[in-house]
C-alpha cells in the first residue's frame, strides 16, 4: 500500500475543524499509519518548504503555519498520494470543487487547511522529515475486504 504525508494546518487547528477533516480521510478508507500533533519551527519549515523559501511571500508562510501546533499524519492505501489530492482539492480554496476538503472548509489560498504531498517521492521525503521509522505502523483495517477487491490488496 502507498503512503502519504498530510499536514492539518493552523487554520484547522484554529477552527476546530480536525474531526471533520480526519474523518473525510478515514471514510474514504485510508489507514492513519502514523500521527501527531507538533510545533512547526522555521528550520523544518524552510526544509519542508524549500521550494518556495526564497519567494517574497515565504514569511507569510512562516507566520501562518508557525501559529498554532499541527497535526501531521501518514496514510496509507491503494494510490493514496492521488486519492488525497483528490480529497482535498484545488489548493486555492475559493477555486476547489464542492465536496473536497478546502471547497467545504476553506476561502484561502495560504489558509487552505491542509498540506498533501504531490507524489510518491515527495511523500517519502516529506514522511521522512517529520517521522521516524518506529512512529509508522503497518496494520490492516478489519473492513479491507470491504474496501478492496482481493485482486488489489
Amino acid at each position: 500500500m502507498e503512503q502519504t504525508f498530510v499536514i492539518l494546518k493552523p487554520s484547522t487547528i484554529s477552527r476546530s475543524l480536525v474531526g471533520d477533516v480526519m474523518m473525510r480521510f478515514q471514510r474514504k478508507g485510508l489507514i492513519i499509519a502514523g500521527i501527531k500533533m507538533m510545533q512547526l519551527d522555521e528550520a523544518i519549515l524552510r526544509e519542508h518548504y524549500a521550494h518556495l523559501a526564497d519567494r517574497p511571500f515565504f514569511p507569510l508562510i512562516l507566520k501562518s503555519m508557525m501559529a498554532t501546533p499541527v497535526i501531521v499524519m501518514v496514510l496509507k492505501g491503494k494510490d493514496s498520494v492521488a486519492v488525497v489530492r483528490s480529497l482535498t482539492g484545488a489548493t486555492n480554496c475559493r477555486k476547489a470543487e464542492p465536496g473536497t476538503i478546502r471547497g467545504d472548509f476553506g476561502m484561502s489560498g495560504q489558509e487552505n487547511i491542509v498540506h498533501a504531498s504531490d507524489s510518491p517521492e515527495n511523500a517519502a521525503i516529506e514522511i521522512a522529515l517529520f517521522f521516524t521509522p518506529e512512529e509508522i505502523f503497518d496494520y490492516e483495517l478489519p473492513t479491507m475486504s470491504a474496501l478492496y477487491a482481493p485482486d488489489e490488496l
